[in-house]
């Protein structure tokens, strides 16, 4: 216990699914976190039930595609707690199309939060971050970063970016000590992914490639995320850290 004791962590997309349980497994081990949300009431259900469970956590709303929101955020955060030692870039949304069936519009709103809020979110941390002497910035990315699928160009596609934009910010921001890294999770059983995995045809086809043979729970994914967050990760800037059970071992 205590491997991020009195860290302040923020977490995008925190209401729900993997940021829930990134929330609940950080506080566990001593940190004070912000889920940040656009969805209120399950931001605030889950931020409520992680003070019940003798952690400490706050919500504040948030659309990871308005860069002013991003930061109200950072600057009420600051505020309160002086600085920011996390940030757990969450918030993603998922579309299962392919190249000639997705519109221009649906391409944006998918760039829109699953790349373009992580830089705003990126870039309105890093002066709390540099306030508190350095810091972890974590994006989640997708195995789907890595490898192809069928039926997931603006996801993957983006996926892709959020891998090379952990990059390139851990080259930029690695002399003020924040460390960049990125998590690439397989099969996942999540809200977001819930109508996929009820498929058949889709679960067997994407278990069939997992070694492990079932989807993660969310709380799996989480420890790597610890780990990140956690001093324990000192020298690890601008990985990839796989947490897929197998799927792109073969």
């Amino acid at each position: 216990m205590g491997r991020v004791q009195d860290k302040v962590v923020l977490i995008s997309g925190g209401a729900m699914g993997m940021g829930r349980a990134h929330g609940e497994l950080l506080a566990r081990e001593g940190a004070k976190v912000i889920l940040a949300d656009v969805n209120a009431k399950a931001g605030e259900e889950t931020a409520a039930a992680i003070c019940a469970a003798g952690g400490k956590a706050e919500f504040a709303s948030l659309d990871v595609t308005s860069e002013a929101q991003w930061q109200q955020v950072v600057d009420g955060i600051v505020a309160r707690h002086g600085h920011i030692n996390v940030l757990v870039n969450n918030a993603g949304i998922l579309l299962s199309k392919s190249l000639m069936d997705t519109s221009t519009a649906e391409w944006d709103r998918v760039f829109d939060v699953n790349v373009r809020g992580m830089f705003f979110g990126t870039r309105a941390a890093v002066p709390a971050m540099q306030k508190a002497g350095g810091g972890s910035i974590i994006n989640i990315s997708s195995i789907y970063g890595i490898i192809g699928a069928p039926m997931a160009t603006a996801y993957q596609a983006s996926k892709g970016a959020v891998r090379l934009m952990s990059k390139s910010c851990a080259v930029d921001l690695s002399p003020f000590n924040i460390r960049v890294n990125s998590v690439h999770p397989g099969v996942i059983d999540t809200p977001m992914t819930k109508d996929l995995l009820s498929q058949p045809q889709f679960r067997e086809a994407a278990l069939a490639l997992t070694l492990m043979r079932r989807p993660a729970r969310p709380d799996e994914v989480s420890q790597a995320v610890l780990f990140l967050a956690s001093d324990e990760s000192s020298y690890v800037v601008g990985a990839e850290l796989v947490v897929d059970g197998g799927y792109t071992t073969m």
